[in-house]
């Protein structure tokens, strides 16, 4: 069933269910068969928030052993047998999307593919909550893992300033160009396994005022684009368990998509740009404030930096494929 093709039968038609990361919003497709022609005719049809069901982008599952870089992915983890191929609304294809992921998994566990435990802090047999989900991406294998308080944990892998350290002393290795904002300003590249420019601002007027409807100009012109963010950074403070953490709050526009409600990568991008910008003594734990919520981003002793924060499935339906595609 390589759908959709050029002639389609009468009634065809796809499942899927809607799902959102803090407000990031996808289309889910079972396609653990790896039947489906996912072109980016369909996924710019599917996320199509008139004529389709709408959605930032479109998230398949898909055996990793079906895909070209599914065998790299298996030697280095051959648990990982499920890979997240994620489109952007667009139709371009990412290397990976941080809200995506945690709703990956919240829908891996609703189709029956996997078991993620939940911690509980008795002697009950969780499972092996400190190892979690191996699931393959573009960028890598990613492991999520429950908290009890429902947020999905993910550790997203290394990260990296692109400009390197003179990037970090610099504070800077780029200029951008904001609409709505008077003067371009300096900007620092962040590689979370996908690339990202964050600006920080002076205050929540400034990040009002940007507008996000127009793509932001990142000189030097980075090879494969770039997401933004506009952050400001809002302090420190001390959570419930004495530790200090930081808070920031964020705009984003994502390459091949726009202004979204959330990024998960992004926020990662912004808290690791804040952090290098505080210096030495910086927390470790920072809540990221989007648009459509909050979510929280951990600087790891590995060297990894891990995500955490909801994730929701929220409706699962058909969609007639020739009345979608108009055919």
């Amino acid at each position: 069933m390589q759908l959709p093709g050029a002639d389609l039968p009468p009634g065809a038609r796809l499942r899927f269910t809607k799902g959102h990361g803090t407000q990031n919003d996808f289309v889910l497709i079972d396609d653990r068969a790896a039947e489906l022609d996912l072109t980016p005719e369909l996924v710019r049809a599917l996320t199509d928030r008139r004529a389709g069901i709408g959605a930032d982008g479109v998230i398949r599952v898909v055996p990793t052993a079906a895909i070209p870089e599914g065998a790299a992915i298996l030697a280095a983890e051959p648990t990982a047998t499920w890979f997240m191929d994620y489109r952007n609304g667009d139709g371009s294809v990412a290397e990976m999307c941080g809200n995506g992921v945690r709703v990956f998994g919240a829908f891996l566990e609703r189709i029956g593919l996997a078991r993620i435990p939940v911690p509980r802090g008795d002697d009950a047999d969780d499972g092996d909550v400190t190892t979690g989900l191996l699931v393959g991406t573009r960028a890598g294998v990613r492991r999520i893992r429950r908290e009890p308080s429902g947020w999905y944990a993910v550790d997203m892998g290394p990260w990296a300033l692109t400009g390197g350290p003179g990037a970090a002393i610099d504070g800077a290795d780029a200029e951008v160009t904001v609409a709505g904002l008077d003067v371009p300003r300096p900007g620092l590249s962040v590689d979370v396994g996908n690339p990202h420019t964050v600006l920080a601002l002076a205050d929540e007027t400034e990040l009002a005022a940007a507008d996000l409807s127009r793509a932001p100009v990142v000189r030097p012109v980075p090879a494969g684009g770039s997401n933004v963010e506009l952050v400001v950074p809002l302090g420190e403070e001390t959570d419930e368990a004495g530790s200090v953490v930081g808070r920031l709050r964020m705009r984003v526009h994502e390459r091949g998509v726009g202004e979204t409600r959330s990024c998960g990568t992004g926020a990662c991008a912004a808290a690791l740009a804040v952090r290098t910008w505080a210096g030495a003594g910086a927390p470790d734990v920072w809540l990221v404030e989007v648009p459509g919520g909050t979510v929280r981003v951990s600087v790891l002793d590995s060297g990894h930096v891990e995500l955490a924060g909801p994730a929701e499935l929220v409706a699962e339906g058909e969609i007639d494929l020739v009345a979608l595609l108009g055919r």
